[in-house]
């Protein structure tokens, strides 16, 4: 029975964001692939009694200084040059988050995925506004009619929650989260040690 590797995502954090830019190559060398599980930060935030990093580091210059500088480092290291800052954030993301969901049950996901990150860490847009959003559904060729419309779905609604507090009940306190079978890995910089534990598995 293969072990499963799962990337525990919100589109809201942009170590998330940098983290789905990344997976491709690590894939690619080992030939293994990532289960994308949408989760609702803020209500995981809440079951965890976490809050977000620029809240809890408000009143730090120096932490968000070099926070900063982290995600420089990152993204030259990774040539992720397309990435931008959202000016928006933090976003409300919880239409995309069902969105995600929905984007499942209508066999479209990776696009969907593809589309709404891009949106929020490259082109700036503003991906709580109901027509930003149905914009850049349109222009990646996806029905955003009909993905808004599934995700009032009660069952999409349950569906995001269900995920959210099962990523809880295994550990999970914010996004990124990657599993390894049961381990759990958080934020952009344990990629690394994924990536050995993927390894590990062969």
């Amino acid at each position: 029975m293969s072990t499963t590797l799962e990337f525990q995502f919100d589109f809201g954090s942009p170590n998330a964001y940098f983290c789905h830019r990344v997976i491709p190559a690590i894939e690619a060398r080992s030939g293994k692939r990532f289960s994308y599980v949408p989760v609702l930060l803020g209500g995981l935030f809440k079951l965890a009694n976490n809050r977000s990093p620029a809240e809890a580091f408000a009143g730090i210059p120096n932490k968000r200084a070099y926070d900063r500088l982290e995600v420089e480092r990152f993204v030259k290291k990774h040539s992720l040059s397309a990435y931008h800052f959202n000016p928006h954030f933090p976003v409300n993301t919880l239409k995309i988050m069902r969105g995600a969901v929905a984007a499942q049950a209508l066999g479209c996901f990776e696009r969907y995925v593809e589309a709404v990150y891009a949106a929020m860490w490259e082109q700036q847009r503003d991906m709580a506004d109901e027509a930003q959003i149905l914009a850049v559904l349109a222009a990646a060729g996806l029905d955003g009619p009909a993905l808004l419309l599934k995700s009032q779905d009660p069952e999409v609604k349950a569906g995001l929650l269900a995920n959210t507090e099962r990523a809880h009940a295994r550990g999970a306190f914010g996004s990124p989260t990657f599993f390894v079978g049961d381990d759990i890995y958080f934020g952009k910089d344990r990629l690394r040690d994924v990536e050995e534990a993927i390894a590990q598995l062969r």
